[in-house]
């Protein structure tokens, strides 16, 4: 199990599992629960790679980062791990 501690953002932290370059088990403490609740489901299964190219750089209002776009930085933090 992976865990991110988030900045910038509303979530404080992400924790996930990688098996076979796919994200499982997404979860989120903190933040606004139905966005994040339903962006964890939406990502159940998907490859890693896939998640990072459609949310990094996603902003939140004036914010320069977001929710998705700290999972992003988090994912590509895992692989790199991984390798």
């Amino acid at each position: 199990m992976y865990e991110y501690n988030t900045q910038g953002t509303c979530s404080t932290k992400i924790r996930f599992d990688i098996r076979d370059n796919k994200v499982y088990g997404l979860s989120f403490t903190d933040g606004c629960d139905g966005n994040l609740s339903g962006l964890s489901l939406l990502a159940e299964g998907m490859e890693a790679a896939e998640l990072i190219k459609r949310l990094k750089g996603v902003r939140c209002g004036s914010k320069k980062t977001s929710c998705p776009d700290q999972l992003a930085r988090a994912l590509e933090k895992a692989v790199k791990a991984q390798s």
